[in-house]
């Protein structure tokens, strides 16, 4: 009976070492390409997700179709971050308890994360629902695509609770150094996703409702692809009722991290839904343009994004087990990674605008509208590698409100300003409201360089290490 007692806990400690993946060893370089390879693919899927809508509604339905699930699409983002910035909370407290060896915190950090966002996504869904029409009307969209972008946003609402899930377990599986996993999962959804993309807007006509209810479908199976997983390795939280449990001390902590990275996400995200809504009353081509820019821009700065968010979880356990030394080589070796492929990424854009957005649409007015957008918006491409590092940095380190700030700043101060004094008032277009970003990105950039400069960032606020 012993034997097979000791047997049982070897094997657990075997799949438990599966997933935990220890990022305080080994070469740096060697360990962020690794962690952040999985996790820059992961991020390149879950944003086919909606590229794949607006490339096969953009070619089955028009600027009217891509203008809707823009729309639709932007509310829904809104809203998905907030919960993102809740898991990126989830994925750095759960790393610097891995990082410092403290296995309950750890333990009772998961089992709070998962219970709240649970709650909280049947809250949203509610709440959203019932706005879904004032928040549209407030967007000024256009009479011609307001159905379209009704019809999207209705479906993707009523899939919250798979958004919500999934965030929180790839945050989890992050959190404990493991990127391959969500990668894995997500892309078996994205194949689905493109496949009933064609069935229902392609085939059976249902336009961007077809879209919507794709992405939600794919959602679901990345969700219960990773519950599934998890019960497999015997993960400490078994699905079971008994372990939804709510620890209200771990709960301020993940809040302390995850809000102000939620405020900063809604607040970013809310300025770009600011230059949505000023292209939207230039007309439905401006509109559709933006939307267009706005999801090759998706893929543009994916590097920068996974590449951060790597440099994040890798920070994070490094701070908990009190290795400074190690926590700054991950950003630097983060930022030249980042952006020598945003370099490369910058270039072929200046070079071949037009080509690359007449995928998502032939029609010339809305062509033109978006080269005259991208021209402009480019820059942020190689900007934003030390924004999305030194946020990763500071970030992993605990100092989430910091970083907040300075994205707050960027979007209230500078982004929505700019947009509206050079898309507006100077009347320079799309090609002003494309200026917008670059010069927010920058000034984000050089306030958390000035950050990091002070050493402040070595403070650990979470283990107390």
């Amino acid at each position: 009976m012993e034997k097979d007692t000791k047997t049982i806990t070897m094997k657990q400690e075997i799949k438990k070492s599966t997933v935990e993946k220890k990022l305080t060893e080994g070469s740096v370089a060697k360990q962020l390409i690794l962690f952040a390879l999985p996790f820059m693919l992961s991020n390149l899927i879950q944003t086919l997700y909606n590229v794949a809508d607006m490339l096969i509604v953009g070619n089955f339905v028009g600027p009217v179709g891509v203008s809707g699930v823009n729309i639709g699409g932007q509310v829904t983002f809104i809203m998905t971050n907030i919960i993102i910035g809740i898991s990126v909370g989830g994925t750095v407290v759960i790393a610097q308890y891995l990082g410092s060896g403290d296995r309950k915190g750890m333990n009772e950090t998961i089992k709070t994360l998962i219970t709240f966002l649970l709650a909280a996504s049947i809250v949203f869904t509610v709440v959203m629902t019932l706005l879904a029409d004032t928040v549209l009307h407030l967007m000024q969209t256009p009479e011609e695509s307001y159905r379209q972008a009704r019809d999207y946003l209705n479906v993707t609402l009523s899939g919250t609770v798979f958004i919500f899930g999934y965030n929180a377990f790839a945050a989890i599986l992050r959190g404990l150094g493991d990127s391959k996993r969500p990668l894995v999962f997500v892309a078996v959804a994205c194949i689905i996703n493109v496949f009933l993309d064609l069935l229902f807007v392609g085939l059976w006509g249902m336009e961007s409702m077809g879209a919507a209810l794709a992405t939600v479908i794919s959602q679901a199976i990345s969700m219960i692809s990773c519950i599934v997983y998890l019960k497999r390795i015997n993960f400490e939280f078994d699905f079971r009722l008994s372990s939804f449990k709510f620890y209200k001390n771990r709960f301020a902590v993940l809040m302390q991290v995850g809000i102000p990275i939620s405020i900063q996400n809604v607040i970013v995200n809310f300025s770009f839904l600011v230059l949505t809504t000023i292209a939207n009353g230039m007309g439905l081509s401006a509109s559709a343009a933006i939307g267009i820019v706005g999801k090759y821009n998706g893929f543009a700065i994916l590097p920068a994004i996974a590449v951060g968010s790597s440099v994040s979880a890798m920070v994070a356990q490094n701070i908990g087990a009190g290795m400074i030394d190690r926590a700054k080589k991950t950003f630097y070796v983060g930022f030249t990674l980042a952006f020598s492929i945003s370099l490369v990424v910058f270039v072929i854009t200046r070079l071949f605008p037009e080509q690359i957005l007449s995928m998502f649409g032939d029609d010339p007015d809305m062509l033109a509208a978006a080269v005259e957008y991208l021209d402009t918006f480019t820059f942020d491409y190689i900007i934003v590698p030390a924004t999305f590092c030194l946020n990763g940095l500071i970030t992993g380190a605990g100092h989430t409100i910091v970083s907040s700030i300075g994205g707050i700043m960027s979007s209230v101060g500078f982004r929505i300003p700019l947009a509206v004094l050079f898309g507006v008032i100077l009347d320079k277009g799309m090609w002003g409201l494309g200026l917008a970003a670059p010069s927010a990105s920058l000034a984000t950039a050089v306030a958390l360089f000035i950050y990091y400069l002070s050493g402040k960032w070595k403070r650990n606020r979470i283990t107390g290490r």
